[in-house]
């Protein structure tokens, strides 16, 4: 049996010059696949708020939930490295929030490092989340729990000016002791030049392939949310296509009668 990746297993991976594969799960059934299947990291996104329950956007999303779907992730793995999106407001207000609730991941979720968005700004936050030993994973660029400063979903990076802006909060938050950093919807020049600058592994989603590894929302990439299909997703196979077909025959051969069956049935 293979031993639990780490951070120092992602580590290994990236100074081998290997990328980091990377894929987010809300629920036993798909970490279980995805484990099985190999991925180096399995990311529990507050993406959950979108594509599990429904909502326009990542901010509604709660510490409950959250350490909800980790636990639920967490039960499933056996070799991945499982990393826990901190949602909204459980890491800003406050520094002590911020600990507390990355603690709460870890002992309640049973994640092995949290993610968070932010830069410069956030640098004293992950500092003092690494310094109660959890391990953190960054995320800059198009940051979804600031839609509505950067108002909407929109490329970050263009230009000058916001490039070197990105540039330096890649330096803070690598200062800070991240293991990792997410870069999201950026120039894929822009993304190739910070991954060179740093010494830790980029893994990028809508950022071209320069990154240290990549990163998709599982529904996404197996055609599970509807017509939403950003550039930067590949679909590897439409499943929701599929199951609206098996949907539709179960519910036909229901209300014609001929399921259950003889096959189906005890004596």
């Amino acid at each position: 049996m293979k031993k639990k990746k780490t951070i120092l297993d992602i580590r290994e991976i990236y100074e081998r010059g290997e990328k980091v594969a990377v894929l987010t799960a809300y629920d036993y059934p798909f970490a279980r696949l995805m484990d099985q299947a190999g991925i180096d990291v399995i990311l529990v996104g507050d993406s959950a708020g979108n594509v599990v329950a429904g909502h326009e956007n990542t901010l509604p999303v709660t510490m409950d939930e959250m350490v909800y779907h980790t636990r639920s992730v967490a039960r499933a793995v056996r070799n991945a490295l499982v990393v826990a999106d901190m949602p909204f407001l459980s890491y800003q207000a406050d520094i002590s929030d911020a600990r507390r609730n990355a603690g709460r991941l870890i002992k309640e979720g049973g994640a092995q490092a949290v993610k968070l968005e932010g830069g410069v700004h956030l640098k004293d936050t992950v500092r003092a989340i690494v310094d109660i030993d959890i391990p953190v994973m960054g995320h800059i660029g198009l940051t979804p729990q600031s839609i509505h400063r950067m108002g909407g979903y929109r490329v970050q990076g263009r230009g000058a000016g916001p490039s070197d802006e990105l540039r330096r909060a890649a330096a803070a938050v690598e200062e800070a002791g991240a293991f990792s950093l997410v870069l999201e919807g950026i120039p894929a020049e822009l993304a190739k030049r910070i991954t060179a600058e740093l010494a830790i592994p980029t893994i990028g989603i809508g950022a071209g392939p320069g990154c240290s590894g990549q990163v998709l929302v599982a529904h996404d990439m197996l055609g599970m949310s509807g017509d939403f299909a950003p550039r930067f997703v590949k679909r590897y196979a439409d499943l929701g296509e599929m199951m609206g077909r098996a949907f539709s025959e179960y519910i036909a051969e229901v209300k014609e009668g001929s399921f259950p069956g003889e096959e189906q049935s005890f004596e």
